[in-house]
């Protein structure tokens, strides 16, 4: 595996709520060969997870892809958590949802950034929060990162909740934007692969093979079949409850894994609403990051 030295912008700030501490990278010790999925929550997380776990595991049926990749800055359930990381002695597959500013990085890491349109990403914010149990929130407003008004099941008018969301990037505790910024700033960097969710709905199989080379594991052709088999939508909403279990949804495994489609929100919102994000995007992004956000094509 290549050993390469590269420059990665470097910790300046902690963002801390109830959903998200960034202290717990502070001390973490990276190995050669680490992997970070970073994302905005609801940005295809978890589809990459099971892509490189199928990829870094001999492409198992139904694995516990929670337990394999362990989200480090999650806020709450820390107890034991980067013991169990550190006694992992596979290739660790590692998980982030914050700003690139705020969370550890290192040379001996591989990074991965997944993007979707915000839109779409406040569609599936939405399903999740909304089909959450009760405890959940009971849990979250107990923190003691909890601050200002408890938060709250969002309400169930979907415009609405875009423009609130749209607002505040409601529950997350970081911004869309500012995530998806700091990673587009390094792009370019040899340890740093930039994907996009209407890639992976596009072209699942070239992705497979681009994200195998960027982790630089073999790939044959009867590997890929597995991999396409068990990670497709339709295997993964079939073995949710397998591969998910104990979630705090309502619905369990098979509310994490809901539609799996873009562009729910062209049927609600209203022009001036398209307007008012892609001006929001365009002003925070760039023209180009905001075209590649929208699209996932890099231009």
């Amino acid at each position: 595996m290549t050993k390469c030295a590269f420059d990665l912008p470097g910790k300046t700030r902690e963002l801390v709520t109830p959903l998200l501490d960034s202290t717990q990278w502070n001390d973490f010790e990276f190995r050669y060969g680490d992997v970070v999925v970073n994302t905005y929550g609801k940005s295809g997380t978890t589809w990459t997870q099971a892509i490189l776990v199928q990829l870094l595991h001999g492409a198992p049926e139904a694995p516990r892809v929670n337990n394999i990749c362990r989200w480090i800055d999650c806020g709450f359930g820390q107890e034991g958590r980067l013991e169990a990381v550190a006694a992992q002695t596979h290739r660790r597959i590692l998980k982030s949802h914050l700003p690139i500013d705020a969370m550890g990085t290192s040379p001996k890491a591989k990074y991965i950034h997944v993007s979707r349109d915000g839109r779409d990403v406040a569609w599936s914010t939405h399903n999740h929060l909304f089909n959450s149990v009760d405890g959940f929130y009971e849990m979250l407003n107990s923190s003691p990162n909890a601050a200002g008004l408890p938060l709250e099941r969002p309400t169930e008018d979907l415009r609405t909740y875009f423009h609130e969301w749209l607002e505040t990037s409601a529950f997350m505790g970081a911004d869309f934007f500012d995530v998806t910024r700091g990673w587009w700033e390094v792009r370019d960097l040899p340890n740093v692969y930039l994907l996009h969710y209407q890639n992976l709905k596009d072209d699942l199989a070239g992705q497979v093979r681009r994200l195998a080379d960027f982790l630089e594991t073999e790939l044959d052709a009867a590997l890929l079949d597995k991999v396409l088999e068990h990670v497709s939508f339709d295997h993964m909403k079939k073995h949710a409850d397998e591969m998910f279990p104990d979630l705090p949804l309502k619905g369990g495994g098979r509310d994490f894994i809901n539609k799996g489609t873009n562009g729910r929100w062209r049927e609600i919102l209203t022009a001036e609403d398209n307007i008012e994000y892609e001006a929001r995007a365009l002003a925070e992004l760039g023209a180009d990051c905001a075209h590649w956000v929208a699209t996932g094509e890099i231009r």
